[in-house]
């Protein structure tokens, strides 16, 4: 089968795509033909061999498909032909493993590239607003980097929860997009100085800020919360991390957070299967569906990656493999 390897850490160009062997499914197992595939920023830092994990290479990256069941490990409660998506490693190729505990129906109406799309940014976002921040309808929440795959997933479902979302980000057409998916006020941070318009179109009531950007970005947004609010920090999009004055968490009762997917799940289990039945429901009835702004085939998958790394998304990215 064909699959995108990475045979030395380093950027999307230097991904190879080579003939691999067929994986074979173990007990608990799917072997899925994968139709689509999403491309996430980690996967980026994965390849550069800067994420929190490293994978020795070679490995074939990317960890969200949704395909067509071939075979099942015994044990699995799966058959051949059913439509299911999920989070697993290798998912760049033509065919992946898929643990059956980490494996959902995909609903008839929904496409395989909706399905790859919507895992991890909108469980990252769902985790962000329901259990981290514990937010509620009618509160104003911060979105930065809101066009992006985590920010317009926040966007997506803070509005399907009754939320006033704010969202930032860096030019017009990505603030349009963010409006079209319901966004009750936008800021382009990038021309607009920050702190000020969050607290002029919020009335100073910003109860939240979710931010998977960092850089220049954090402090401002930081200082335009309401006193007692919470920043939630969820990734490094801008390429630097951050450094808060701590004096402004002591002298507004401002609580910082972090939420990071990959921890969640064990950290908080109970919270993690109650989001995740409620998000399933959501997708399955339609209440949210992501908006996919770039596709591009197997052979292009450095490409796409690219696409990400340089910050041109809109919404999520995905590869058609069959």
């Amino acid at each position: 089968m064909r699959a995108v390897v990475c045979r030395s850490y380093g950027p999307p160009e230097s991904l190879e795509l080579d003939d691999v062997p067929e994986p074979v499914p173990a007990p608990g197992q799917l072997l899925v033909r994968v139709h689509a595939a999403a491309v996430n920023f980690p996967d980026v830092l994965f390849i550069a061999g800067k994420y929190q994990v490293k994978i020795p290479p070679p490995f074939i990256p990317g960890n969200e498909i949704a395909g067509e069941v071939l075979a099942v490990g015994a044990g699995a409660p799966f058959s051949p032909g059913q439509r299911v998506s999920g989070t697993t490693f290798g998912a760049f190729a033509e065919q992946a493993l898929l643990d059956a505990t980490q494996a959902t129906v995909v609903p008839d109406d929904a496409d395989f590239a909706e399905a790859a799309a919507f895992g991890v940014t909108y469980r990252t976002a769902y985790h962000a607003l329901r259990s981290t921040a514990a937010v509620t309808a009618g509160d104003w929440v911060v979105v930065l980097g809101a066009a992006g795959g985590v920010g317009l997933a926040a966007v997506d479902l803070g509005v399907a929860m009754g939320m006033r979302v704010l969202a930032a980000a860096s030019s017009p057409e990505k603030l349009e997009l963010c409006r079209q998916r319901g966004a009750a006020a936008v800021v382009d941070y990038d021309r607009e100085d920050l702190k000020s318009r969050i607290r002029e179109l919020t009335g100073d009531a910003a109860r939240v800020v979710l931010d998977p950007v960092g850089g220049a970005y954090a402090e401002p947004a930081l200082r335009a919360l309401a006193r007692g609010g919470t920043f939630v920090t969820l990734g490094y999009a801008a390429g630097s991390i951050p450094a808060i004055p701590l004096n402004l968490v002591l002298l507004k009762d401002i609580c910082v957070r972090g939420m990071e997917i990959r921890t969640f799940m064990t950290d908080y289990p109970d919270e993690a299967a109650r989001d995740i039945a409620e998000l399933t429901r959501m997708f399955a009835t339609g209440t949210v569906r992501p908006y996919i702004g770039a596709r591009f085939p197997l052979s292009q998958t450095a490409a796409a990656l690219r696409h990400v790394a340089d910050r041109k998304v809109l919404g999520k990215v995905v590869i058609d493999v069959a």
